[in-house]
């Protein structure tokens, strides 16, 4: 198993770390632009193998995408991060010129490979490979919605003031602050819904939170976050990789699902071996859907800027 992670900043770090802590691929390639960072990375990282007890190899490159040839999956994380006040739809111009060229060069030398787009904006990114590569839509995968959905749980058990191992939830729709659809309807403590532990007001400062859960960490930080992104893209890997048939909120091209067509946006689907192996079907409230309604069309307005 050979994982490939293009952009060796602090969430493609993250993210190749927590993929050789789980100890499940063989490789992992770190590409990068910048003259010998993603080998300084590399280096790094494997200097904590026998302290972390892992024995994927880690490499790093710069920008010699021949070390990445027979990748099974690849994540692009590279492009410009959000500095604060920025939205993720601000990072379009540059990202886009990024990602095409990125996803062009892994298949040229990966054409089986499955692709997850880490890169913001997310959805936009993630439609935008799947128009400008040949791969099949399944091998094509977005992620925001695993990392919302983490945000999501951190913030109801904080409310709930209980165990996070307690709390189930997700968070639908686009990546974006507006976009972000967290199915309270859906989400349980216990198996018990949490609106028996939470107030209506109370869920819905939940709710807002989580829908801003990056923009606080990037006025924070700086910079946008990279643990969290990190763990939750090692996520993904793991059970494409362990065939693991995990559900996940993902972006992915829908044709009619959830009366959406022609966009990439966060729905739940199960994940193994051969990329997206399903799309999940989940009854939603009437506040969900028009909310629902609302992120696509949001994000349908973002892909009209792309350029291919």
């Amino acid at each position: 198993m050979k994982v490939t992670v293009v952009g060796a900043g602090a969430v493609g770090a993250s993210c190749a770390e927590y993929i050789a802590i789980k100890n499940f691929a063989s490789e992992v390639v770190i590409l990068d632009i910048k003259e010998g960072y993603a080998e300084g990375k590399a280096m790094d990282l494997m200097q904590c193998a026998s302290l972390n007890g892992f024995d994927t190899k880690i490499t790093g490159s710069t920008n010699d995408y021949s070390k990445t040839a027979n990748s099974d999956i690849c994540v692009i994380t590279s492009g410009i991060p959000r500095k604060p006040g920025m939205t993720r739809e601000e990072l379009i111009g540059i990202n886009a010129g990024i990602v095409k060229s990125v996803s062009s060069s892994l298949v040229e030398h990966s054409p089986n490979t499955i692709i997850i787009v880490v890169s913001n904006p997310m959805d936009t990114m993630t439609y935008l490979v799947h128009k400008t590569t040949d791969l099949p839509k399944h091998r094509i995968i977005g992620m925001g919605g695993a990392l919302d959905s983490a945000r999501f749980k951190y913030r109801l058990a904080e409310a709930m003031n209980a165990p996070i191992s307690d709390v189930d939830g997700m968070v639908i729709g686009g990546h974006s602050d507006k976009g972000m659809v967290p199915l309270t309807s859906h989400a349980t403590r216990n198996s018990i819904k949490v609106s028996e532990f939470l107030s209506e007001e109370r869920l819905d400062q939940v709710k807002e939170d989580t829908k801003v859960g990056g923009a606080t960490l990037t006025k924070l930080l700086g910079t946008s976050a990279w643990y969290a992104p990190g763990a939750a893209v090692s996520g993904l890997v793991q059970a494409i990789a362990c065939d693991q048939k995990k559900m996940f909120p993902c972006s992915t091209l829908l044709d009619g699902e959830y009366g959406l067509s022609d966009l990439c946006i966060g729905v739940p689907v199960i994940l193994g071996r051969n990329g997206i192996e399903k799309i999940v079907d989940v009854p939603l409230s009437d506040a969900e859907k028009a909310h629902m309604a609302e992120s696509a069309e949001g994000v349908k307005k973002t892909n009209g800027l792309l350029e291919f």
